[in-house]
């Protein structure tokens, strides 16, 4: 089943694109959430047409992204945690606490686009990864210190 997708969704493909899904999660999930519609020959004209007009405002967006990446690049961020004596962090660090030690610095980056390759749960060294825009990433490393 061919649909477009009206929003970005995680693992499937980002606003705009025309994707191929199993008609059960098309007609059960994607279509019920107002998340896709189904890709029919006048839609589609619709969306060209849409993409048409929008492609000087993709590109500045695009831009600003990438502004982002290049801003973010040197940054080096330091997030504490309480710990226990061996060094293990009670709970663990999230996308939340990147962000906020983002904020700290300066830079409103919105906590859903930081994702973290595997959980944070002992003091030490890592990097997260922030999706800008469908094409523009930023790799941001971070230590973990005990407070």
């Amino acid at each position: 089943m061919k649909l477009i997708l009206k929003e970005d969704v995680a693992g499937l493909g980002y606003k705009d694109d025309v994707v191929e899904v199993k008609s059960g999660y098309g007609r059960n999930y994607l279509i019920p959430t107002q998340k896709a519609v189904i890709a029919s020959p006048s839609a589609l004209k619709v969306l060209a047409e849409n993409q048409r007009q929008r492609a000087h405002k993709l590109a500045k967006i695009k831009a600003d992204a990438e502004a982002t990446a290049a801003a973010l690049k040197d940054v080096k961020l330091t997030i504490g945690a309480k710990t226990s004596s061996t060094g293990t962090i009670f709970g663990s660090v999230n996308a939340m606490q990147v962000a906020d030690a983002l904020e700290k610095l300066g830079h409103n980056i919105d906590r859903k686009l930081i994702v973290l390759k595997e959980p944070v749960k002992e003091v030490g060294e890592y990097v997260a990864t922030i999706k800008l825009h469908k094409e523009v990433t930023a790799e941001v490393p971070f230590e973990v210190v005990a407070e």
